[in-house]
């Protein structure tokens, strides 16, 4: 493990465990969802856990790149639950077991539409210190660990067109091979990237929460 990896986790760790994520005023009012942000340390390199969904008809983020997670099912407690269970069913992992959650980031509402208040998406981080196994369930097309390192690059830092019947918006992505990293998940990037070192011009605050 590289003294650099070391400094990024130690880092993450002490600005998560001060942090006081942003929450919905309404979030109990909401529908819930929950995702896991995991983090480990290989080849000497900090890498992030994002998942490739499957292509599915009639799921909004069909073929997104993603980290796990879902909607909250009435058996599920609290968001860190349904963290667990939708990481264990998409991609065979037992994070209490095998992680160690090290914090929070803020709520995202994600599909707030007209007369309704949204979906309060609760991203947790875990560290993970031991090798991972996945084994993808029918939603996941596969798992992809994108370094850190890349993320934190301006230069890797690009843009996209979306657009959603008239209207077309330029989006902040990431091109990591043939994969895009963008919406959501970015959003909660971008708030990981800003604990480490400080709120950049490159990342300003674009998505909605």
């Amino acid at each position: 493990m590289s003294s650099l990896s070391i400094a990024l986790l130690q880092m993450i760790e002490t600005e998560l465990s001060s942090h006081r994520p942003s929450r919905p005023w309404l979030r109990r009012l909401m529908q819930r969802s929950a995702v896991a942000i995991i983090l480990q340390v290989q080849d000497g390199e900090l890498h992030i856990l994002m998942i490739k969904r499957a292509e599915r008809e009639g799921d909004p983020w069909s073929g997104h790149m993603a980290f796990p997670g879902g909607r909250m099912d009435p058996g599920d407690a609290h968001g860190y639950a349904v963290a667990l269970r939708e990481t264990r069913e998409e991609i065979g992992l037992d994070l209490e077991r095998q992680a160690h959650c090290i914090g929070r980031l803020s709520d995202i509402n994600a599909r707030p539409r007209v007369r309704s208040l949204g979906m309060a998406v609760s991203p947790f981080v875990f560290r993970m210190d031991r090798p991972a196994h996945c084994t993808i369930n029918h939603e996941v097309a596969e798992v992809v660990w994108v370094p850190l390192e890349f993320l934190l690059n301006n230069a890797n830092r690009k843009t996209m067109s979306w657009q959603r019947k008239r209207l077309k918006l330029k989006m902040p992505c990431y091109f990591y091979g043939e994969r895009r990293i963008w919406g959501l998940s970015l959003a909660m990037l971008d708030e990981l990237m800003d604990l480490i070192e400080g709120s950049s011009s490159r990342r300003k605050s674009w998505n909605r929460r």
